[in-house]
């Protein structure tokens, strides 16, 4: 199972302003655009993807008045493959003016359990921070991917141990789009926000970052998705294990960054949704009376009531010294006034005493 968790899907033109947000109104795809997805889909699917996640990309702020989700309308439209999992994914793209804050709070909370998978691309090194420290904990708006933005000239930020070990410890994971290794075109909010490049010099720094982040991370907690907005920019799961090899990274850990990782970042994602990060409900489950051979007379209760009575607790006690008796052990003398009674070393005592008083009594 290969996972592709950055399918960029643009705003329909008919519903998008000049800024990539959507309008108030309805949301209507093109027979154009539908068929240009699909056409992506099946070469994902023809190169053995089975889980895609469409990404809805915001930049700045998000505000529920004046962005829609545009997945909720593209997904019923989509044809149904059997063995293929379609989600939902919203990307938040913050910069100095969303340091203040960009909309992920709990009054937008009913917009953001409308999808699958949050993340975060943050382009400064307080929302680096804030997306690693704060974000990443767990809550139902919990940020679990953290897209570094490594085709830039220069990153903006420097990926210290520190935030990344904690972002890594609550789960939350650093991806890598292959698109920028390729140079293909990134998704067009990401290079109008400044948070993204495309052309040539577009590959030299993303594999100068991508070695950073390896070193930064040791491996562990990259994912790898496509990021591509055209499909001669898609690549097969097996090259983009070997493409990302060449970073740095052992082959195993290479495997896993579009198999074990993605796999268990939506395992975590779902406890957006659950009560304090629960992911299951635990029950008690009392084995029926049946399963009881040895003991058919007695029923679940009786036993029960037996083992709730203090009396088993008082006649074990009872019985103990008795029991040490039986095997030739001296029963354990009670303590009072926190001091040990000891009367055998005491009538020893006694007895030399005596005996010595008797040896001394002729001579006298």
């Amino acid at each position: 199972m290969y996972f592709d968790l950055n399918v960029p899907i643009q705003c329909p033109s008919s519903s998008s302003s000049k800024k990539g947000k959507a309008k108030q109104g309805p949301i209507t795809f093109s027979a154009a655009e539908i068929n240009a997805i699909e056409a992506r889909i099946e070469l994902l699917v023809h190169l053995g993807y089975t889980v895609l996640a469409f990404t809805q990309t915001l930049h700045k702020k998000i505000d529920p008045k004046v962005n829609a989700n545009i997945l909720d309308v593209l997904i019923p439209q989509l044809r149904s493959r059997p063995g293929v999992l379609f989600l939902k994914r919203l990307n938040v793209i913050l910069d100095s003016d969303s340091e203040k804050g960009f909309g992920l709070t709990s009054n937008n909370q009913s917009f953001l359990n409308s999808y699958d998978i949050l993340g975060l691309v943050p382009t400064s090194l307080t929302t680096f921070n804030l997306a690693c420290l704060t974000h990443s904990q767990p809550s139902p708006l919990t940020a679990h991917i953290i897209t570094v933005p490594v085709t830039l000239p220069r990153v903006p930020f420097y990926m210290k141990h520190t935030p990344v070990r904690t972002a890594l410890k609550n789960g939350a994971v650093f991806e890598l789009t292959y698109v920028g290794a390729l140079g293909g075109r990134n998704d067009e909010v990401l290079v109008d926000a400044g948070a993204a490049e495309d052309g040539t010099s577009a590959k030299k720094n993303w594999w100068a970052a991508a070695r950073e982040l390896a070193r930064v991370t040791k491996g562990k907690g990259i994912l790898v998705s496509s990021g591509a907005c055209s499909d001669a920019d898609i690549r097969a799961p097996r090259d983009v294990s070997n493409l990302i090899s060449i970073v740095g990274l052992p082959q195993n850990l290479a495997h896993d960054t579009s198999t074990v990782v993605p796999k268990s970042l939506l395992i975590r994602a779902q406890t957006r949704k659950t009560y304090r990060a629960v992911l299951s409900e635990p029950k008690v489950v009392i084995p029926g009376a049946a399963s009881l051979p040895s003991l058919p007379a007695q029923s679940l209760s009786t036993i029960a009531q037996d083992l709730s009575t203090p009396q088993n607790d008082v006649s074990t006690a009872a019985s103990a010294p008795e029991a040490s008796v039986a095997r030739g052990k001296r029963p354990r003398e009670d303590v009072e006034d926190g001091t040990a009674i000891q009367t055998s070393s005491v009538d020893e005592k006694r007895k030399k005493k005596r005996k010595k008083q008797r040896l001394q009594a002729p001579a006298a």
